[in-house]
C-alpha cells in the first residue's frame, strides 16, 4: 500500500493498530486448538479416560470462543478502519481539487476525477481492510503453525519449510502477469464514466436527434473493452485458486504418507498426525488467504497510483507569501498578454494583448467564434495564469492577491451555466451565503429573474433540479446573473450570459447594472451588437487579438468587422421588419 496514501488514516490509526493485535490473538488460541485435540485422541481417547476427554473438551470450547468474540472484534474494528481511511482519502482528495486551476483539471477531466473519487477509493478502502487482518494472521499463522508442527515432526516440517517460497514464488509471477492489465481496465472505466456522463447530461439532445442507437452502440463498445481487459486480467488471476490447492492437496497426500510411516513404525501418535494435518491446513489456508489478498492488493496497487497522482498534482495556482487581500476597485489592465492552453510551447490563444478598463466602466466584447473573447476574460479572475504578460486588478498584478479575496470580487456568469440541486433561494446565495430573502429577491429584480420565480407555486423555495434542467434556458442565464449580483463585486463579466434571453429583457438588465450597480466594472461578452452598442467601450477581437476599441460610433468608422457585424445585424433585421 502507497505510504503517501497511509497518511490519510489519520485519527483511524487506533483502530488500524488493534485490529492486527485481536488477529494475533485469535491466532494464538487457533494454534493452541489442534494441540488439545491431540491430547484428547492420544491420552483421553487412547487410556480411555472420560473426565480428561471433558475437561480438555470445554477448554477447547472456551477456547474456540475466546478466538471467535477476538475474530469479530478484529473485523469490527478493520472495518472501522478501512471506512475511515476511505472517508478521509475522499476528504483530501475532493479538497485537492478544490485547488486546482481549470488546468489542472483539463489534465485529468472530470470523468477521471469521478473515477478516482469512487471505485478506485473503494478499491483501496477493500485492500487495506482485509490488508491489516489477513496479511497480520497469516504470516502470524503460518510461523507458529510450523513451530508447532516442527516440535512433532521435522521432517513434515521441513516438507511444509519448501512449500512456502513456492507458493510465494507463483504468487508474485501472477502478480507481475496481472497488474499492467488492472491498470489498462480503470483508464477504460474513465472513459466509460465519461460516455455515461455525456449521454445522462445530453439526454435531450439525444432523443430530439433521436440517436438513442448510437449511443448504445458507443456504450457497448467501451463496456465490451472493458470486459475483455477485466477477462484477460481475471484469466491470469484465475490460476491462483487451482494453483494453490493442487500444491495443498499434494502436500496433505506427502504429510499422510509420511506421517502413517512414523505411526506404523511408532515414532508418531494418531493424535499427533491429526494436529500437523490441522497446522498444514492453517499454514496453507493462511496461504490461500494471502492469495486472496494480494489480488485485492493488485488492483488496489493500480487504483492507489491513480489516487496519488491527483495528490501529488501540484495546483498551477498558489497564493505568493505576502498575497494581497483587499482589491483596492475594478481598473483592469492587460499588458502584452500572451495566452496559450499548453503552455509556453503551445499555440496561442491571446497575442499580446494590451488594454485598460477603468472601474464603473460597462465594456462589450465582439468577435467571431474562436476570437479568445471568453479566454480573455477568464485571465481576470485567476481561471488561468498568462503564459506571458501581465494581468493587473485595482493596479495590482492579480498573480499578488490571495485567489479567494480575488475571486470575491470578481463575478462571472460563464457561458455554460450551471444550477445546483436545491431551491432558487439557495442557487441564489452561492453568492452571499448569509444575504436575507429581502437581498435574494432584490438581486433577482434587478436581473429581471423575479418575475418568472414568483410564477412558480413554490415561488424562491422551488426546487431546482440537477442541472437545472426544470428551468429554460433564459430563466437559467438570470439565476445566474443574480447568484453573481449577490457577491456585489468590483468586476462584474457576463460570458455570453443574456444570449438566451429576449433584446426587451437583455436592455434591462443592462438598464439595471447601470443604475444600481455604477461603480463595478462590467464586461459583456456578446454576440447582439444591441447588448453593447451602449457600452463605454466596445474590444473588437479577432484570431486572439484586439482588432479594434473604442464606441459604437468610433468603431462603425474604424473598424471593418464591427461594422460587418453591425449592419449584418442591424441593417438585416431593419430590412426584415
Amino acid at each position: 500500500m502507497n505510504r503517501k496514501l497511509l497518511k490519510s488514516v489519520r485519527e483511524y490509526k487506533k483502530q488500524a493498530i488493534l485490529a492486527p493485535v485481536l488477529v494475533t490473538l485469535e491466532v494464538l488460541l487457533e494454534v493452541l486448538i489442534p494441540l488439545l485435540m491431540a491430547n484428547i485422541i492420544d491420552i483421553g481417547i487412547m487410556q480411555g479416560d472420560m473426565n480428561y476427554i471433558i475437561k480438555t473438551g470445554l477448554l477447547l470450547v472456551l477456547m474456540a470462543m475466546v478466538s471467535l468474540a477476538f475474530g469479530a472484534k478484529a473485523g469490527q474494528v478493520a472495518a472501522v478502519a478501512g471506512a475511515g481511511y476511505a472517508k478521509n482519502l475522499r476528504h483530501d482528495i475532493f479538497y485537492k481539487i478544490q485547488d486546482f486551476s481549470f488546468g489542472n483539471i483539463d489534465h485529468f477531466s472530470t470523468s477521471s476525477l469521478v473515477t478516482r473519487l469512487t471505485t478506485d477509493i473503494t478499491n483501496v478502502q477493500m485492500a487495506f481492510m482485509f490488508s491489516i487482518r489477513m496479511l497480520a494472521r497469516a504470516p502470524i499463522m503460518v510461523v507458529l503453525s510450523w513451530i508447532m508442527t516442527a516440535t512433532i515432526n521435522l521432517k513434515i516440517a521441513f516438507l511444509m519449510l519448501v512449500t512456502i517460497p513456492i507458493l510465494g514464488g507463483i504468487l508474485i509471477l501472477i502478480a507481475k502477469k496481472a497488474h499492467p492489465h488492472f491498470i489498462a481496465v480503470f483508464d477504460e472505466y474513465d472513459v466509460l464514466n465519461n460516455t455515461v456522463q455525456e449521454n445522462v447530461n445530453a439526454a435531450r439532445v439525444v432523443k430530439a436527434y433521436v440517436r438513442e442507437e448510437h449511443e448504445n452502440e458507443k456504450f457497448h463498445k467501451i463496456s465490451k473493452k472493458v470486459f475483455d481487459l477485466f477477462t484477460k486480467a481475471e484469466m491470469i488471476v484465475a490460476w491462483n485458486a487451482p494453483t494453490m490447492n493442487f500444491v495443498m492437496y499434494t502436500v496433505v497426500l506427502l504429510i499422510v504418507l509420511m506421517g502413517g510411516e512414523d505411526i506404523v513404525l511408532g515414532t508418531m501418535m494418531t493424535g499427533e498426525l491429526t494436529s500437523i494435518m490441522v497446522y498444514a491446513m492453517q499454514i496453507l489456508m493462511s496461504l490461500m488467504m494471502v492469495s486472496f489478498v494480494f489480488v485485492m492488493i493488485m488492483i488496489a496497487e493500480a487504483s492507489s497510483d491513480r489516487i496519488r497522482e491527483v495528490l501529488e498534482e501540484v495546483p498551477e495556482m498558489e497564493d505568493c507569501e505576502d498575497a494581497l487581500t483587499e482589491v483596492a476597485n475594478g481598473d483592469i489592465d492587460f499588458e502584452h498578454v500572451d495566452f496559450s492552453y499548453a503552455g509556453e510551447d503551445g499555440n496561442l490563444s491571446l497575442k499580446d494583448v494590451s488594454l485598460h478598463i477603468k472601474s464603473g466602466q460597462v465594456v462589450g466584447i465582439i468577435g467571431g467564434t474562436g476570437s479568445a473573447k471568453s479566454t480573455l476574460v477568464q485571465l481576470i479572475p485567476r481561471l488561468y495564469d498568462v503564459t506571458r504578460g501581465c494581468v493587473k486588478v485595482g493596479g495590482q498584478d492579480v498573480r499578488r492577491y490571495s485567489l479567494e479575496k480575488l475571486r470575491d470580487q470578481v463575478s462571472m456568469v460563464l457561458q455554460k451555466n450551471v444550477l445546483f440541486t436545491g431551491s432558487i433561494y439557495e442557487n441564489i446565495r452561492w453568492g452571499d451565503e448569509n444575504a436575507s430573502n429581502e437581498e435574494v429577491r432584490r438581486v433577482c429584480q434587478l436581473a429581471q429573474a423575479d418575475g418568472f420565480i414568483n410564477e412558480f407555486p413554490a415561488g424562491y423555495n422551488t426546487m431546482i433540479v440537477e442541472g437545472g434542467n426544470n428551468v429554460s434556458g433564459g430563466q437559467k442565464q438570470r439565476l445566474c446573473i443574480a447568484r453573481a449580483l449577490l457577491k456585489k463585486p468590483k468586476i462584474l463579466i457576463l460570458d455570453d450570459s443574456t444570449s438566451a434571453v429576449d433584446t426587451r429583457t437583455d436592455a434591462l438588465i443592462r438598464k439595471a447594472f447601470r443604475e444600481e450597480i455604477p461603480d463595478t466594472t462590467k464586461i459583456i461578452i456578446a454576440q447582439r451588437i444591441s447588448s453593447v452598442e451602449d457600452a463605454d467601450m466596445i474590444i473588437v477581437m479577432d484570431n486572439g487579438k484586439i482588432d479594434g476599441i473604442g464606441t459604437s460610433e468610433e468603431l462603425l468608422k474604424t473598424n471593418a468587422i464591427y461594422r460587418e457585424v453591425y449592419e449584418s445585424q442591424v441593417k438585416g433585421g431593419a430590412e426584415d421588419e
